[in-house]
């Protein structure tokens, strides 16, 4: 993908430019205030307009369908039916206002005769009838009254006590009354039934509203002509104020659709340019790592173990080490070279040593001290670097406890050396054959997996992440594959021209979402985060490929890189061990 879009025409870059035009981002809170104003000013032409189409339909009451042909029906059905109901009970209702009326002339004619029986006396009770005749009887008693008085007194008392018989009489027709009167209460109680008044009630209430109903008719059948204009023109506006809320969220949300397509397309070509920048990372991966495993199989074999076992032989017999000056590393040309060399044939005579390399020979002088003291000889051990330990540990031959043992050694030295020399073009050729099978090893991963055939997990002693390569990795590898030492430089030049090229094309898109606003922080964070955790997978994969590969072939390359404690014998004097 970075190659196809290293070299991009002029044309499609403008084409791109100007699909990544930025729209206007509409405003959201002038939207709602100007579809608040023009839904108000709908429902009120809504409301205008079914405010006149109620009157049109009152006028017409053949149109069942309008409400208040359907509330009217509703009303005179209710009327029907409490009329039914009334005229079950109607019967029994006449029977009682006729014994009503007969008990009501009864109850009459009594009160009539005992007015006129009580008009004849002239007590309205026996208690003023018993106090007359108790006054009456106080004047007898006296004496002084005359003879004739007396008499008439007399009289009188036996009349009044004639009367007083008459005032149980009208108890007795007053009681008659009371009951009379108790008979038609309970007589009227009876018709008075909570169930019959509430119908009444009702069939009042229900007639009224039709009433109502029929003088709203008669009213609107006068003006159906210009109701029903007016009901038109209502209907107009209301379809205008319709049409103008509808143009307005169109246009809002058509502003904000293109909007939203602007900010998708714009995250698009940033997951475009990232994974491109992805893809160049892992190919400029994958073609470093196959250059290298194929540099590290083309170096000589055997050359840490070479240059430490010519150490040993300088350290332990300097006259047996070999002459030949020869760098192990192959000349890569940026070496630092003496720019004259002395010759020392001409000089003659015996070099002088310090006085630690001169061993055994050299026997210091002894200071007199005071008498009576005498000095201890001292005892000369043998001593070795560690560095040459260090060395003798990695050809794995035991350092010498003593100097009797330094022939042994070197002879072991040699042979070793002997060896390796004798065998360093044939593991050299095999190292190289190796690096191939394992670049080929890959390729076969990568087309396995480009065309859909899963890896088996550990092969090489990786997982499944191991195997997860670049696409193109056999494109890489196999300019490398073959390469040898001289051909490496103009491999690595071409990649860096690739990366230079590959960094013009980002900048370009760059260009074309600079316009981008700050309203998608959320998204891209997001995606950033999920880009991120994916390059550092990538990276921590290609990192344990690396890993992978170099443990497959450590025993047999035997890398060149070494340490700086195993050359401190070579650097001038250091801390000695003593054994």
């Amino acid at each position: 993908m970075a190659e196809t879009a290293a070299a991009p025409a002029p044309a499609p870059a403008a084409a791109d430019k100007k699909k990544f035009e930025k729209p206007e981002k509409p405003n959201a809170d002038l939207f709602n205030e100007q579809l608040a104003k023009a839904e108000k000013e709908y429902q009120d032409a809504f409301a205008q307009y079914n405010a006149v189409k109620a009157k049109v339909e009152i006028a017409m009451p053949k149109n069942k369908e309008s409400p208040t042909q359907k509330r009217r029906q509703e009303l005179i059905s209710q009327a029907n039916e409490i009329r039914s109901k009334q005229g079950a009970g109607k019967n029994t209702r006449t029977a009682k206002m006729d014994q009503l009326k007969r008990l009501d002339e009864q109850l009459r004619s009594r009160i009539t005769e005992q007015k006129n029986a009580r008009g004849k006396v002239p007590f309205k009770s026996v208690e003023d009838v018993d106090g007359e005749i108790e006054r009456l009887e106080k004047q007898v008693n006296g004496g002084m009254m005359k003879l004739v008085d007396e008499k008439k007194a007399l009289t009188e008392i036996s009349n009044l006590r004639k009367q007083r018989k008459n005032f149980a009489q009208f108890d007795t027709s007053q009681k008659g009354i009371d009951e009379l009167k108790a008979k038609i209460k309970e007589l009227k109680d009876s018709m008075e039934d909570p169930e019959a008044r509430a119908l009444s009630e009702q069939y009042t209430k229900i007639q009224a509203e039709l009433d109502s109903i029929k003088a709203e008719q008669d009213e609107a059948f006068k003006n159906l002509n210009s109701l029903r204009d007016e009901r038109s023109k209502l209907q107009a506006l209301q379809q205008e104020k319709f049409q103008a809320v509808r143009k307005l969220k169109d246009e809002y949300y058509a502003q904000k659709k293109a909007y939203a397509e602007y900010e998708r397309a714009a995250r698009q070509a940033i997951r475009d340019r990232q994974k491109a920048e992805r893809e160049r990372f892992e190919k400029e991966k994958k073609k470093e790592r196959a250059q290298k495993l194929l540099q590290e199989a083309s170096d000589p074999a055997y050359l840490e173990e070479i240059r430490r076992a010519t150490s040993l032989l300088r350290f332990f017999d300097p006259s047996s080490a070999p002459t030949e000056k020869a760098p192990l590393l192959a000349q890569s040309g940026l070496t630092a070279e003496a720019s004259r060399k002395v010759d020392d044939s001409a000089i003659k005579g015996t070099p002088l040593l310090r006085k630690e390399d001169r061993g055994d020979d050299y026997l210091p002088a002894v200071k007199k001290g005071k008498k009576g003291k005498k000095g201890g000889a001292s005892e000369k051990g043998f001593n070795v670097p560690p560095s040459v330990i260090d060395d003798c540990a990695f050809m794995g031959i035991d350092p010498p406890m003593s100097a009797a043992d330094v022939p042994s050694v070197v002879e072991k030295v040699k042979a070793k050396l002997d060896h390796w020399k004798a065998d360093q073009t044939a593991e050299t050729q095999r190292n190289i054959e190796k690096a191939k099978k394992d670049i080929e090893k890959l390729e076969a991963e990568e087309a396995a997996e480009a065309s859909g055939i899963a890896t088996p997990d550990g092969v090489n002693g990786g997982n499944k992440a191991d195997a997860k390569t670049d696409d193109k990795v056999e494109a890489v590898t196999s300019d490398l594959k073959d390469a040898s030492l001289e051909e490496k430089d103009t491999i690595t030049l071409g990649a860096e021209e690739e990366v230079t090229v590959d960094e013009g094309v980002d900048k370009e898109v760059d260009v074309h979402v600079a316009g981008e606003t700050n309203d998608g922080e959320d998204d891209r964070d997001d995606e950033k985060g999920v880009e991120n955790g994916g390059d550092d997978a990538e990276e921590g994969n290609g990192e344990g490929e690396d890993k992978d590969a170099r443990d497959d072939v450590a025993d047999s390359l035997n890398s060149s890189a070494t340490s700086s404690a195993s050359s401190k014998h070579h650097q001038g004097p250091v801390a000695e061990t003593k054994i």
